[in-house]
């Protein structure tokens, strides 16, 4: 199974490569798979393995963003419980 995670496209590095930022944790990733470019400081993309597959919707980020926090939410209270 594979995952790509939602990220704000923050600054334009170079030719292909973009800074994104995954809720406070920023790094850089290749743009080569996009079909358009992304609007800086605006969209959001899917990532995965480094590269940036698709720009999204903002409200379809944010909602996969937020439903991430839960699971990890979760999962982190799992391991509380287990110790």
């Amino acid at each position: 199974m594979c995952l790509a995670i939602p990220a704000k496209v923050i600054k334009k590095i170079d030719g292909d490569t973009l800074l994104v930022d995954f809720g406070g944790v920023q790094r850089e990733v290749k743009s080569t798979l996009l079909e358009e470019e992304p609007k800086v400081g605006e969209d959001y993309v899917l990532v995965h393995i480094g590269f940036a597959m698709t720009i999204i919707e903002q409200k379809e980020a944010l909602e996969t963003i937020k439903l991430l926090s839960e699971v990890d939410a979760a999962y982190q209270k799992e391991l509380e419980q287990a110790n």
